[in-house]
């Protein structure tokens, strides 16, 4: 697709290319950009604004000085040829493409830039976020979600990260769904670069990877945090499936309630580390997930029409001897009295749990696994 095909009719190339070179101004955000744009009423004019009515909207030096320089024209020239290429796209937030959901926020993203189908991101999104290093009862409910999910017509949103955000992307393409992934750097600079394979699967399967910095720019560390608003405000809710106090997780769940977004979180072990921060959400107004359907309760109107259950490492969330299991191994004695079940009633539920796959016994002590 040309690169004028995805902007509104009013945008023109010449245009098209003083908004990238705005856009890589530095010290210039969503709002300051909109600020310049609706000053001069185009891009155009603001570059050929002088340096005194940029100071007079309150904008600093630093945004000014580097406007006309070559360096600057180089890289927005990059980022034209860079759209010449099919399957690569820019939506301005004045385009009538841009995402109806993400554009409500005061800070959307004044350009978005997208490598694969920009009409997936007006479908339903779920976001699915997590901790990177999360265990793996964690990752397999983040699969088991995003599978079913997807399957069943919703788009998994997350943001490419190692640990729950990469199995969610998975999850998603194993239903045969699509999924988006919201990238903390330019799409010419994917990292983690261990997903650069899942990137491909991921446009391979009709979804998008999106982000609203340079094409070229590299990780910092800044810019994740700032990319989670995205996440959130593409989709109309936020499932946290594993993660601690401290991670930017909760960061998302927070914009997620701020923008009137629905937050979902799974429970865990009172003894798992990453269980805590889905505690606390849930503590503070989350939805506690243990389905599928508690998720789509919430969403009422929006429920896909063909949702598939959810298939058994979800288990972990439903079985309570999993549940002690996964905190850590038990002896079939630890398991009565931690249980309060008779042990008739445990030893029947090992042996189901067992046939299944989902726990094994080592060394007189009972453990659960992973299909």
């Amino acid at each position: 697709m040309p690169a004028s095909s995805s902007l509104s009719p009013a945008v023109s190339p010449a245009e098209l290319e003083a908004r990238l070179r705005l856009h890589l101004l530095p010290e210039l955000g969503p709002r300051r950009f909109r600020k310049l744009l609706s000053a001069f009423d185009s891009a155009s004019a603001a570059l050929s604004a002088p340096a005194t009515a940029w100071r007079a909207l309150g904008l600093p030096a630093a945004c000014a000085e580097p406007r006309r320089s070559a360096q600057i024209r180089e890289r927005a020239a990059a980022a034209l040829h860079w759209l010449d290429k099919p399957g690569q796209h820019v939506l301005m937030w004045d385009d009538p493409a841009y995402p109806a959901l993400l554009g409500e926020l005061t800070d959307a993203p004044p350009l978005l830039f997208v490598a694969g189908d920009p009409d997936v991101l007006e479908a339903p999104q779920l976001a699915m976020v997590g901790s990177r290093r999360a265990s793996r009862p964690g990752l397999d409910n983040a699969r088991a979600f995003a599978r079913s999910l997807a399957g069943g017509g919703f788009v998994i949103t997350s943001g490419l990260a190692l640990g729950i955000d990469g199995a969610a992307h998975q999850g998603a393409l194993d239903g045969g769904g699509k999924t988006v992934a919201v990238l903390g750097t330019g799409l010419q600079c994917l990292y983690p670069r261990r997903h650069v394979g899942l990137a491909a699967q991921i446009i391979e399967q009709g979804g998008a990877l999106v982000s609203e910095l340079p094409l070229d720019c590299p990780p910092q560390a800044s810019n994740f945090p700032r990319r989670n608003r995205i996440i959130s405000g593409l989709s109309l809710g936020v499932l946290v499936v594993e993660a601690s106090p401290s991670s930017g997780s909760l960061i998302t769940a927070r914009l997620a309630a701020e923008q009137g977004r629905e937050v979902y979180a799974i429970p865990g072990s009172i003894h798992h580390p990453g269980a805590r921060g889905c505690h606390q959400l849930i503590r503070d107004g989350a939805t506690l997930v243990e389905s599928i359907e508690h998720i789509l309760e919430a969403l009422r109107g929006w429920q896909a029409p063909a949702v598939q259950p959810t298939s058994a490492p979800l288990a972990s969330v439903e079985h309570p001897l999993l549940a002690l299991l996964h905190a850590a191994p038990h002896s079939t004695e630890a398991l009565v009295q931690a249980s309060g079940w008779p042990l008739s009633q445990v030893l029947a539920a090992l042996t189901e749990l067992e046939l299944d796959g989902l726990v094994c016994s080592e060394a007189g002590r009972w453990l659960a696994r992973s299909r």
